[in-house]
């Protein structure tokens, strides 16, 4: 299988009028204005409420009650998760959530 690389025609103006106004280094800058991020600032200075609502996911309710009722009857807890970047952030939160809690889980 042969693949190419696709090379974005970056417009270094922009990128230099990024860097200066948000003091950061070019590669930074670079990835922001190849992306056209519009709001710069959110992007990268997130707040709490700049995340998305997780009960817009489906089935986000039951998933909430079954891990309740595990909770109150004391049941194991398993979590899996698949190995990429978000997948092992994910599950390591949730854990280290449930620790806080006094419920063991495990991975």
């Amino acid at each position: 299988m042969s693949k190419k690389w696709k090379y974005h025609n970056t417009d270094e103006k922009k990128v230099k009028q990024i860097e200066e106004k948000y003091k950061l280094n070019k590669l930074l800058a670079t990835v922001i204005a190849n992306r056209n991020i519009e709001n710069i600032e959110k992007y990268l200075r997130p707040t709490r409420k700049d995340f998305y609502d997780p009960f817009e996911m489906p089935d986000m309710e039951k998933a909430v009650e079954r891990i309740i009722k595990a909770i109150k009857n004391k049941e194991k807890i398993v979590i899996y998760g698949d190995y990429d970047v978000d997948g092992i952030t994910s599950t390591t939160v949730l854990k280290s959530f449930l620790k806080d809690l006094g419920v063991e889980a495990g991975q």
